[in-house]
């Protein structure tokens, strides 16, 4: 009886150490097209390098071939629809790509300044990622948007599309620029001309390394930006978490920005859905 006990004593310190391990490690949630979910089948995704790298809970919700101006409700409903694929929850960190198949598939990458400016205006306050980086900043979440990896300058299908990538990561920069708690990853710089080795064979997707070093490189930024002092808002003005102090020199969060919130409905109090 008197081992039984210390038994579960023993657990009991045993999972209170190990909540309180995980509870100190960053929450991700990643959405996205095939960026993120390029190898997910076999276990070596962005998302997959992203949750070694930090060692730190990832929910990975991003889906190949998705977009945010996606109109059929099903598939949308799914995951093809990237505004879908968020959930709310006790997230630390909500990393957001996409946005190319919404260029190349929705305008091929030619006159396609009306898509662009329903993704994101040009100021960065308006359209579907910047009410989409608002939702998660509302719900406590840290917001990184990723831009796209260039290609390496050799007979990509894509080619066409270096003006249209690189409009998007300015506006997103601007997007970043409202808000200290979002941020901007560039992968402008990721691929070496005439490098193959960072895309699969189609020279559109990342290769195994090149989703290596892309979590890598989301990695360290979150852990760069972790270890400082930063207290989340809400839309309801409390239940704030605090976070990690933001460290020396970092500016202190700025008001929520002005691009319009989505509509969010009344839901009863209750515990945050699981993680």
């Amino acid at each position: 009886m008197f081992a039984r006990v210390l038994t579960a004593l023993f657990l009991s310190i045993s999972l209170s150490a190990g909540i309180a391990q995980a509870e100190g490690r960053p929450r991700v949630l990643m959405v996205g097209d095939s960026l993120f979910a390029m190898h997910k089948l076999v276990g070596a995704s962005v998302g997959v390098r992203l949750r070694a790298a930090l060692d730190a809970p990832v929910v990975d919700n991003s889906v190949a071939g998705a977009r945010y101006l996606y109109k059929l409700p099903i598939s949308g409903a799914m995951g093809l629809n990237i505004t879908k694929q968020y959930r709310r929850g006790d997230w630390d960190w909500v990393v957001m790509g996409g946005g190319g198949n919404d260029l190349w598939v929705g305008c091929g990458c030619n006159r396609c300044e009306r898509k662009m400016d329903r993704l994101i205006s040009k100021d960065g306050r308006r359209g579907a990622i910047p009410g989409m980086a608002s939702r998660a900043r509302q719900d406590g979440a840290q917001v990184l948007l990723v831009g796209y990896m260039r290609t390496p300058g050799k007979g990509s299908p894509i080619e066409h599309c270096a003006d249209e990538g690189a409009a998007l990561d300015a506006r997103l920069a601007r997007l970043a620029a409202l808000d200290a708690g979002v941020h901007f990853l560039s992968l402008a710089d990721m691929v070496p001309y005439g490098d193959l080795s960072y895309h699969a064979l189609d020279r559109v997707h990342p290769s195994f390394k090149g989703s290596r070093e892309i979590g890598h490189r989301i990695a360290r930024l979150i852990a760069a930006e972790s270890t400082g002092a930063m207290v989340s808002r809400s839309a309801a003005g409390g239940g704030a978490r605090a976070r990690p102090a933001r460290a020396a020199g970092h500016p202190t969060p700025a008001p929520p920005p002005r691009y319009p919130p989505p509509r969010r409905r009344e839901r009863a109090p209750g515990p945050p859905p699981p993680t």
